[in-house]
């Protein structure tokens, strides 16, 4: 179970995907800007002050405490090219709703910048996110729906291993009006079997 105080970082070859701190507000409002139009049509709808550093300095703050109380696990996308410190936020990925006891369940979310999509990036961060949720979180299983139109997500997921199990008719208020998904998850892999004994 991951309760570390600490914010995670996970390292990929190209990416850090971690928390940022609320000072680091005015970088994630700059990729929702920048991505208002390509996101917000498959994204829920957003409070009206969404795009605001106040809603952004306290939302970072909120994950960062969601985080350490295992509720759920919002990380950043940044390339490892440049300093931590003022990298761009170029993507977000998520894992909310975090269920314990015999369902060890959460549910998958990511979004990523439209300048740098089609090079493999979210591959490779939701990659590394899900290994992290089967073995430092503990994870069994990640649930990821998406919109049945959006053939890059679901490329992305079959990529990963994610299995379509259903179709959810007006599962989601998406850009003001209820819509169907596809349902998909991706179970932790078995652990390998422990040789005979000789």
């Amino acid at each position: 179970m991951a309760s570390d105080k600490h914010p995670v970082l996970l390292l990929t070859e190209r990416l850090r995907l971690t928390q940022l701190p609320p000072d680091a507000a005015a970088r994630v409002v700059a990729y929702h800007e920048a991505n208002r139009d390509h996101l917000g049509p498959v994204s829920p709808t957003r409070p009206p002050n969404f795009f605001t550093l106040t809603y952004w300095r306290t939302r970072l703050a909120q994950d960062l405490e969601d985080a350490r109380l295992d509720v759920s696990l919002r990380l950043l996308m940044l390339p490892r090219s440049e300093p931590l410190s003022s990298a761009p936020v170029i993507g977000n990925i998520s894992l909310t709703h975090i269920r314990r006891g015999p369902l060890q369940a959460t549910d998958l979310g990511y979004g990523l910048d439209h300048r740098h999509e089609g090079r493999g990036l979210m591959t490779e961060a939701l990659r590394a996110v899900c290994t992290h949720a089967f073995t430092t979180m503990g994870l069994h299983r990640i649930q990821a729906n998406h919109l049945p139109e959006n053939l890059r997500s679901a490329a992305v997921l079959r990529r990963l291993g994610f299995v379509v199990e259903g179709y959810a008719r007006d599962f989601l208020r998406i850009d003001g009006r209820w819509r169907d998904h596809v349902l998909t998850s991706l179970v932790a892999p078995e652990p390998p079997a422990a040789p005979p004994a000789s």
